[in-house]
């Protein structure tokens, strides 16, 4: 099975002992969500905005024996592909930076 990291940095596996399994480094491939925004009101001086989600942009199509690394808001805004993963259950150091994940989930 191919994987391709579609999200701009590298992504680690770690098993349990906190063994790096496997890297799998970015593509290059980023696919986004289209996004527009409008301000909708005013908090304490800070815009307050409507944020609307369009179509899924630069997202390679479906191809046989292959998994893409995704974004959870382009995997979710994908439902009906079998082939989109995200890091699955994240690994943080002592100072809470995401370091890893244990496995690939399928969003639901």
């Amino acid at each position: 099975m191919k994987i391709i990291n579609c999200t701009p940095h590298n992504i680690s596996f770690v098993a349990d002992n906190g063994d790096v399994i496997r890297t799998i480094p970015a593509s290059g491939i980023l696919p986004r969500v289209a996004t527009s925004y409008t301000t909708v009101a005013t908090v304490n001086g800070i815009p307050d905005e409507a944020t609307v989600y369009g179509n899924v942009e630069g997202l390679p199509t479906e191809e046989p024996d292959t998994i893409l690394i995704v974004s959870a808001l382009v995997a979710n805004a994908c439902k009906n592909r079998n082939d989109l993963r995200v890091p699955g259950r994240q690994v943080r150091d002592e100072q809470g930076r995401v370091i890893g994940c244990k496995s690939l989930s399928r969003p639901c």
